[in-house]
């Protein structure tokens, strides 16, 4: 049931080459990736790596109390990861090329994100 969401961001994001439904803990729910492969890993190992990043993150934002951040962006040379939060819980992540349509990405990821909290 998650595959369907991920699969439809992943296709409709021109450069887009992977999605995955992650907890905080690094695990995954759900993944989707086209044929290419991703620069140096699978989604699953990168939003795993990642997702401790975004916990921290969320806990300075705690700290701060400036409240829960919704979405982090990670741009690099080779690869662009979009996360945003989905529960407490669970997290999106979709990876696109430099090149990508990454504001594409971000705004399918924010219309996603509630249906796939209904089903979690």
């Amino acid at each position: 049931m998650f595959r369907e969401h991920l699969q439809r961001v992943v296709d409709s994001v021109p450069g887009a080459l992977s999605g995955v439904l992650m907890g905080y803990d690094g695990i995954a729910v759900d993944s989707y990736s086209v044929g290419e492969q991703l620069p140096g890993a699978d989604i699953q190992t990168i939003g795993m790596e990642f997702s401790f990043v975004l916990s921290q993150i969320r806990k300075a934002s705690e700290a701060l109390d400036v409240g829960t951040p919704s979405e982090v962006t990670i741009q690099a040379d080779h690869l662009i990861i979009l996360t945003r939060a989905v529960s407490p819980e669970y997290f999106l992540a979709l990876a696109v090329r430099p090149e990508g349509n990454a504001g594409k990405g971000r705004f399918l990821l924010r219309v996603v994100a509630p249906s796939m909290k209904a089903e979690l």
